[in-house]
């Protein structure tokens, strides 16, 4: 922080707790608060229970977490291959057509997301491309969604690479093909790491299009989150948005580990 004094480092913590409290970490409180009540008495949740978790990590709870997470986890590969390919593909394409490609991979992003949903269903519902009823138009629509993050990730790691590495690898014999793999991918894998980490979390979170396209046997959990909230089933809701949060939390974690050991690589 780059605050020298005592009295100003104290300004700006408090200035932080007013803001960071009351917008962030207060309306995650009341949800945690929520999933362990079965009521809520004026200001404050009461009933003390931890019933709505037994729920929330068995049966149907549990098959739309499995769900989230294999939808997360294929969309994330799939975004993150196609985003960094793309990426490196225009660093070598002239200013114009870095601009095409930038315009193409942020257009999912600029429109609401329940438009994309309804792009793909439209799309993908007629042969010879019939996804529709099938997880794969899920899988699709979270990908088209979180691959304009990959891209930008990527892209913004691209222009930041020190082209004498590439150089000297191709002064000393080596291919592109070798360049690629053994130089540019290594030199860009915390951007990577951190891209896929990012689509990961988009994917678990995503709702909108996810609600218009997803089948009855692949449900993922914040569509269970709404269902629950929409029949009036609040504190078991409340409860699977902790499984949820936590889960992406630790998948989080576990990549942030994974970028610091390839930083220092």
């Amino acid at each position: 922080m780059l605050v020298h004094s005592a009295r100003g480092r104290w300004a700006a913590w408090a200035v932080f707790a007013v803001l960071f409290v009351p917008l962030f970490a207060l309306p995650l409180i009341v949800i945690a608060a929520a999933s362990f009540s079965t009521n809520w008495s004026g200001a404050l949740p009461s009933g003390p229970t931890t019933g709505h978790y037994a729920a929330a990590v068995r049966g149907e709870s549990l098959q739309a977490l499995t769900t989230s997470l294999v939808t997360a986890v294929t969309a994330s590969v799939l975004a993150l291959v196609t985003g960094a390919w793309a990426a490196l593909a225009a660093a070598s394409l002239g200013r114009r057509g870095r601009r095409v490609l930038d315009a193409l991979f942020v257009l999912p992003v600029a429109v609401p997301s329940v438009v994309v949903g309804l792009a793909v269903l439209v799309a993908f519902s007629q042969p010879p491309f019939l996804l529709n009823g099938t997880r794969w138009i899920v899988i699709l629509a979270h990908t088209v969604l979180v691959t304009a993050f990959a891209y930008q990730s990527v892209s913004a790691a691209v222009q930041r690479l020190d082209p004498v590495y590439e150089q000297a690898a191709a002064g000393l014999g080596a291919g592109p093909a070798r360049v690629l793999l053994r130089v540019r991918l290594p030199l860009l894998l915390p951007s990577l790491n951190a891209a896929a980490g990012l689509c990961f979390a988009l994917s678990m979170g995503e709702l909108s299009a996810t609600m218009m396209l997803y089948p009855p046997d692949w449900m993922p959990l914040p569509v269970l989150v709404f269902t629950a909230t929409d029949r009036g089933s609040l504190f078991t809701g409340s409860a699977i948005a902790v499984v949820l949060m936590a889960t992406t939390l630790l998948v989080l974690l576990a990549a942030s580990r994974l970028r610091t050991r390839a930083t220092y690589r």
